[in-house]
């Protein structure tokens, strides 16, 4: 398999797209450390890889949090003496006019949606480094960051720092064989979006050209092409899964 003897840590493993993203790299052959705040969702989407045959383990984690990454780094390297992969897919928003955010909700946004992914991004690179076997590191960031979108203009500021966060670390990493990754979603069917209001998802579709909802999986592909050797020249790229809302640039 692909990524046979490769070990790779998903953040917001429990559900939705970091689910998905745990299960693709499994069926790859990776083992899998799932890192979720939820622990009953973590702990169950890992017992159901082992089920199918893959090598998983939970550890909590919350992004937010530097002792609990520290904590979670110092777990994963107990259960593997290195890691290869680092995706980051853990996020959140909510759909809310600016002029109606708190500066809590603003905190919120930012430290789950680009300082999460710095911070754990930070934690694993040195020890990637240090390895000398090359690496790969693939943030799930939004189509939001690339062009905006209405309701959610923090949460497209925070996307598109971690866009921007992604190639000027490829840029720096590029000479230690570790590439540095960006998928961008679309509306996607996930626990967070089904809790939008039905008429803004029915919005999302009609104004997607494939008339549709992405499911988790076809990000988590995205995710599994940057992880592999099949994108072993590719770095500092930011590719969009989204039924072709978002067709320039």
């Amino acid at each position: 398999m692909q990524l046979k003897g490769k070990t790779a840590v998903v953040t917001g493993a429990a559900s939705g797209i970091g689910r998905a993203t745990a299960q693709k790299l499994a069926q790859a052959g990776a083992h899998v450390l799932l890192a979720d705040i939820a622990e009953e969702g973590g702990h169950a989407a890992a017992a159901e890889i082992r089920a199918q045959g893959g090598q998983a383990d939970f550890i909590r984690l919350d992004v937010t949090d530097g002792e609990s990454i520290a904590a979670f780094r110092a777990e994963a390297f107990a259960k593997s003496p290195r890691v290869d992969i680092v995706a980051n897919v853990a996020g959140w928003g909510k759909i809310q006019p600016f002029l109606d955010n708190t500066p809590e909700f603003w905190r919120k946004v930012v430290d789950l949606n680009l300082m999460g992914p710095v911070a754990v991004t930070h934690a694993f690179l040195g020890p990637m480094v240090e390895a000398g076997q090359g690496g790969k590191i693939v943030t799930v960031a939004s189509d939001a960051g690339r062009v905006g979108s209405l309701g959610e203009t923090v949460y497209s500021g925070a996307k598109g720092g971690a866009i921007a966060f992604t190639k000027s670390l490829a840029r720096e990493v590029a000479r230690y064989n570790i590439t540095v990754n960006c998928v961008c979603p679309g509306p996607t069917a996930t626990p967070l979006l089904a809790a939008v209001p039905e008429k803004h998802q029915e919005a999302f579709i009609k104004a997607t050209p494939m008339r549709r909802l992405a499911q988790p999986s076809e990000i988590a592909d995205a995710v599994l092409f940057f992880s592999t050797d099949q994108s072993s020249f590719v770095t500092g790229q930011v590719l969009s899964v989204s039924g072709g809302l978002t067709l320039a640039g």
